[in-house]
């Protein structure tokens, strides 16, 4: 079940940061556009507005560059930064732990684009078209690697 597992990860990966993205540009869209139910208000939050237009932007923008796969570390790194940045200034003000101060959401959001800066995008992201190496073919080329004779 292992190399299955193994073979699959990158997929995996894929429909992970595929979803994180489309939900984190959700956010963004609500609060720029006033759909999917809006900002906390229900409506929209006004242009300019800090730093809750301007995290909404990057929700946005940084959202739909993740689940592309175009950008993903820098897009990744920028969110986790706004994210961590929305957790310390707007909610861990009102208590300690997230559950306490309403701020699981960006605590978690932060991890998450955390974690994509360091394994990257996985398969079917458009950063592959900008390089010659696609992430499976790199493992099968680091595994063939590991398991070649050394000449002596």
């Amino acid at each position: 079940m292992t190399p299955h597992l193994h073979r699959a990860q990158p997929y995996a990966l894929a429909l992970f940061r595929i979803v994180v993205g489309l939900l984190f540009a959700c956010h963004g869209a609500a609060s720029i556009f006033g759909v999917l139910g809006g900002a906390r208000d229900g409506g929209s939050i006004p242009a300019g507005t800090w730093p809750g237009w301007y995290a909404a932007v990057i929700q946005l923008i940084g959202g739909a560059l993740v689940a592309l796969g175009l950008g993903t570390r820098l897009a990744a790194l920028i969110s986790s930064g706004s994210m961590a940045y929305a957790y310390f200034t707007v909610h861990q003000s009102h208590a300690l732990f997230p559950l306490q101060n309403g701020g699981e959401p960006s605590a978690i959001y932060c991890w998450v684009f955390l974690l994509l800066v360091f394994t990257g995008p996985g398969a079917l992201a458009l950063d592959g078209l900008f390089t010659d190496r696609a992430p499976d073919r790199q493992d099968r080329d680091h595994t063939a690697e590991q398991n070649a004779p050394v000449a002596v």
